[in-house]
């Protein structure tokens, strides 16, 4: 669920806390399957999503910026 730093930009920001919180709610889900032991369909996953919110983040404090 990679999303680019060009994608989020022409994202209104309603669109932004919402790709924000699902990525999240998905991040939350793949760190409890690897925490219960399970193997992950996807080993990357994790490390694309955290990178995904941070993008997300950076992009909505660059917008609040004076």
């Amino acid at each position: 669920m990679s999303i680019k730093s060009r994608d989020i930009r022409t994202m209104k920001r309603d669109e932004r806390v919402q790709a924000l919180d699902d990525a999240r709610k998905d991040l939350m889900h793949e760190r409890g399957v690897a925490a219960m032991g399970g193997a992950p369909a996807n080993p990357g996953k994790i490390r694309a999503l955290r990178r995904t919110i941070a993008r997300i983040l950076t992009i909505q404090k660059e917008g609040a910026a004076p």
